[in-house]
């Protein structure tokens, strides 16, 4: 009888402990990344003397401009012809001239949004004495 207990015993712990082994590494969710995003995009916000803000998000590689102003979003493309950088659709129009922020509705000529940036003013200029 005790010979039967033993095996018994033994059988038991050898069962539970084949039966509570949890799968290692073999049950590992391979995540799926997404693709990472390559675009040079520059993002800026500007405020002009009356407190208005617009914010402007370039995509250099797509050549697109988003410009949010007043709650609304418009999405410009890039025009080659036009000086520095300039962006524009049928309605509006984007420019960033040497520090001149314009942002106008094209068919009826009224500026939206204008920002004339001031030039940084450096120190008094020190020289070297010899």
């Amino acid at each position: 009888m005790k010979k039967l207990l033993t095996a018994i015993l033994i059988g038991w712990v050898a069962l539970s402990t084949t039966a509570c082994k949890h799968p290692g590494k073999e049950a590992e969710a391979i995540a799926s990344t997404a693709p990472e995003n390559t675009d040079n995009i520059t993002k800026n916000v500007y405020t002009d003397s009356y407190g208005e803000k617009i914010e402007v998000t370039i995509n250099t590689t797509k050549n697109t401009a988003t410009i949010h102003l007043d709650g609304k979003t418009y999405d410009l493309k890039k025009s080659d012809a036009l000086p520095e950088y300039t962006a524009s659709n049928e309605e509006y129009q984007y420019s960033d001239i040497k520090g001149n922020i314009t942002f106008l509705k094209k068919n009826v000529d009224m500026v939206l949004f204008h920002l004339k940036k001031d030039k940084k003013e450096t120190g008094p200029a020190k020289m070297a004495s010899y």
